[in-house]
């Protein structure tokens, strides 16, 4: 009892430090503190928020099939679970892919051996889904049938019938026409009438043919959920027939150990062959080996060319947002240091704050595309980025120019919130401590780094704060005009690829990006709780 007890109140400021604040009255209720003011306050922050968000479920749910589009209708929470799970089984199968090319020996005998069962078991299944698209798509135009045909069929008389009352008016008033006396100009004001009356009824006519053709195409264009579900089976059975055999060729002839030891033996071959030639026939038969000797260099070292899934492109992105992050709050602190201790730089600052602050990322990625690309013309044979794609922990994401043109928009939209706190966190410095710098004599660089930075850091990290959340938003838009992989990547493919679960998608990536987020404010919460004065409210 006594090691609970000693643990309450670190486990309390670990709670209010991490900004989960919500977690103390739970805590609280378990020590048994004021367990009617506890559990009100539970009901508050816990079971009213999970309620709302099952409200929201129920209601998402409930009207995602009122919303159609041309891409179908608004997929339901299950239809994105199931995006999610499409999603992580891609993944895994390319890590699976992954792991078969480098496999050797026994265990790759191993793995083909699973691998020819798994497909075995999976082929008659790609013809039972076959069927059962056929079949769903029959009664499905069986039922729009049913629909369609009454439709058709009053369309087609309504058109003769409409078709023969507009000829019929138009002998009539061809016939009045002939009637009119020129200078009689209320027989000419009655035909006119007349005329005006025959149009107006055949838009009217032609109003009521646009209505009921909308229909039939309407029915014609409905979907039909069997036929998706049967569609979906389909499209999963065939993905998975299609893994299989890509892995099955991982593993035999497209394996790296397989291509290295068929490499051996046909060098080894041909060098005996050298051994009986000579003259021009040597020399061409030894440019052939040295030509296989290089390829064979490149196999031994090469990769499994592993395609982006969403989750690489997820790191991809928190790496470029805090590249940005880190030059945004390089540039922005120092300056914003300066502001605040000297009036007349600030206001030398304020034009270009305001100017460059409300620029919107989408001009001032085309610039930094530009400049990027002209200080790096040919990344293939650019030192830098030749160093960042071997250097560790980040040479599988590959930076290149449009990496750098995005973290340069990150930090050019996202610097500013950093800077205005930073210039107020060290303008609102308390007089008495400048003047105790003063009596004790400190330089520049004592009074910065031992009053000035420490006295402002609470409002500094708030900025900074504000500033990460500022550049994550920024950073997805940035991807998708720049084409660079990451979520902004993902969503602008899922969007033109057409798939049927695109949609569904594009809704998991709204998620995903929501949910980073919540974890990186989480995150500069706890540093702004850390370097904040005791009692000071840090962060919402």
């Amino acid at each position: 009892m006594k090691i609970l007890s000693s643990i309450k109140y670190p486990l309390l400021k670990a709670i209010d430090i991490s900004g989960l604040t919500f977690l103390s009255p739970v805590v609280r209720l378990c020590y048994g503190e004021e367990p009617s003011v506890q559990l009100k306050k539970i009901g508050q922050w816990i079971i009213i928020p999970v309620a709302a968000m099952l409200l929201f479920i129920f209601a998402w749910n409930a009207g995602s099939g009122l919303i159609k589009t041309k891409a179908g209708t608004l997929p339901t929470p299950g239809e994105t679970a199931d995006a999610l799970g499409s999603i992580n089984t891609f993944a895994d199968r390319e890590d699976l892919k992954k792991e078969a090319y480098n496999l050797t020996g026994e265990e790759r005998l191993a793995a083909l051996a699973v691998a020819e069962a798994q497909l075995a078991s999976i082929t008659p299944k790609v013809q039972e889904t076959t069927d059962a698209v056929a079949q769903a798509k029959s009664e499905h135009e069986k039922s729009i049938a049913v629909v369609v045909e009454p439709l058709e069929k009053n369309y087609d008389e309504l058109k003769e019938k409409f078709s023969q009352a507009q000829d019929k008016r138009k002998q009539e008033l061809e016939s009045v026409s002939e009637t009119l006396v020129i200078g009689d100009k209320a027989s000419y004001t009655k035909f006119l009438d007349l005329v005006k009356a025959n149009e107006s009824q055949t838009d009217a006519e032609k109003t009521e043919l646009s209505s009921l053709k909308a229909a039939i195409s309407d029915a014609r264009n409905d979907k039909s959920k069997k036929v998706a579900l049967a569609l979906s089976m389909q499209t999963k059975v065939a993905e998975e027939k299609q893994f299989l055999e890509k892995q099955i060729e991982q593993l035999t002839k497209r394996n790296r150990s397989i291509m290295v030891e068929s490499a051996e033996t046909n060098i080894s071959t041909t060098t005996e062959e050298l051994y009986q030639l000579t003259g021009a026939d040597a020399y061409k038969k030894a440019r052939s080996i040295a030509k296989d000797e290089s390829r064979l260099e490149k196999t031994i070292e090469s990769k499994y060319a592993q395609p982006a899934t969403l989750w690489y492109q997820v790191r991809r992105s928190i790496l470029c947002v805090f590249t940005g992050f880190i030059i945004g709050a390089g540039i922005a602190i120092p300056i914003g240091i300066l502001c605040g201790l000297n009036s007349t730089f600030m206001a030398a600052m304020t034009p270009f704050i305001a100017i460059f602050k409300p620029v919107s990322p989408i001009v001032w990625l085309p610039i930094a595309l530009i400049i990027v690309g002209g200080f790096i013309p040919d990344p293939e044979n650019n030192a830098v980025i030749q160093w960042l794609w071997k250097a560790p922990l980040i040479d599988i994401y590959k930076i290149n120019p449009a990496f750098i043109a995005s973290a340069i928009t990150v930090a050019l939209c996202s610097l500013w919130a950093t800077l205005a706190n930073t210039a107020l966190g060290v303008a609102s410095i308390d007089k008495d401590h400048m003047n105790v710098a003063r009596v004790l004599k400190l330089g520049f660089w004592s009074r910065l780094f031992k009053i000035v930075i420490p006295s402002a850091l609470p409002l500094i990290f708030a900025g900074l704060r504000i500033s990460l959340g500022v550049g994550w938003m920024v950073l997805i838009a940035a991807e998708l005009l720049s084409s660079s992989e990451g979520i902004g990547k993902f969503v602008w493919d899922q969007f033109n690829n057409g798939a049927s679960d695109s949609f569904a998608k594009m809704m998991v990536v709204v998620f995903v990006v929501g949910f980073v987020g919540l974890i990186l404010d989480r995150i500069m919460i706890v540093f702004q709780r850390l370097v904040s004065f005791e009692g000071s409210k840090a962060a919402i």
